[in-house]
């Protein structure tokens, strides 16, 4: 498989961990999108996020949405994701150029700018869950860690890269998620924050060619580290005529007379992989009866 995600525990089960290896699926999204580098950078990450947290829901049929909403001219963020490593997204402007930061990484916090982060957890319940933080950096982890501590009560470390390789591809991209179970003995949690300080970041890792389970090796291997799961993962939309049918038959009467009136077939995209559907006018009328 050549995007997956792996889960495990280490710490008699204290520690909770996830990473990723998620070349292809932000690779396929850049082609869907043809996002600027900036763009490829933060609309990967998110999605690298997602298919992980996606990963942590139990039902088969839940489905995590995570939502960024900001001040930058990226405008925009959302990416959902299933129990089964199924995700998809998309940036509100896939086109972004802002000068590269000091330090010569992609200025993703500049293009994000201030803005608020929502989970959305679709779990079958009357009302979907909804956990909101303001960003902190609009680097996307740092945001995860800080919504993970404040609206989940679960501390965490994040981490998220991806590499834009000078064709504007993507060269590599990945990430983990390590979490700390309620009641974990002060003396494992001293010790995993002075790891995590001193770990490379996760886009030094994968230019060193790590896998997932190598990642997290590095970071919990001396913490009794236990590979529990490994979930393909992937870029994958549901969208299909049918669903986009459903979407305009919603449309009021009006709306859809003046589309016969016009006498022109209508082209309708999906957000969140660009297929773009075309619907004659005899289509529209049976929609519209």
């Amino acid at each position: 498989m050549s995007d997956y995600i792996v889960r495990a525990t280490a710490a008699d089960s204290n520690i909770r961990a996830f990473a990723i290896t998620s070349k292809q699926m932000v690779e396929d999204a850049r082609m869907h999108h043809e996002t600027s580098p900036i763009m490829t950078a933060a609309l990967g990450r998110l999605l690298s996020a997602g298919a992980m947290m996606g990963a942590m829901m139990k039902g088969e049929k839940d489905l995590l949405t995570l939502q960024i909403q900001c001040s930058g001219p990226a405008k925009g963020l959302t990416v959902t994701a299933d129990a089964n490593g199924n995700v998809k997204g998309f940036a509100m402007n896939p086109q972004v150029e802002l000068p590269n930061r000091a330090d010569g990484k992609l200025n993703v916090g500049g293009a994000l700018d201030l803005g608020i982060l929502s989970v959305i957890k679709d779990m079958g319940l009357k009302e979907p869950y909804v956990g909101q933080c303001q960003l902190q950096t609009g680097e996307i982890a740092e945001d995860l860690t800080y919504y993970f501590a404040t609206s989940e009560q679960i501390p965490s470390a994040v981490g998220l890269g991806v590499l834009v390789d000078k064709d504007l591809s993507v060269k590599e991209a990945g990430g983990f998620i390590i979490q700390l179970m309620p009641f974990t003995p002060d003396e494992v949690i001293d010790k995993l924050e002075a790891k995590i300080a001193k770990i490379d970041s996760v886009t030094k890792m994968l230019e060193r060619g790590l896998t997932p389970e190598q990642i997290l090796d590095e970071i919990l291997g001396e913490f009794g580290l236990e590979i529990t799961d490994k979930i393909p993962t992937g870029f994958k939309c549901d969208c299909s005529k049918e669903k986009v049918s459903r979407a305009i038959s919603t449309l009021s009467r009006k709306d859809l007379d003046d589309i016969i009136a016009d006498g022109e077939s209508i082209e309708v995209k999906c957000q969140f992989c660009n297929t773009a559907y075309k619907f004659e006018i005899e289509d529209i009328k049976e929609l519209r009866k």
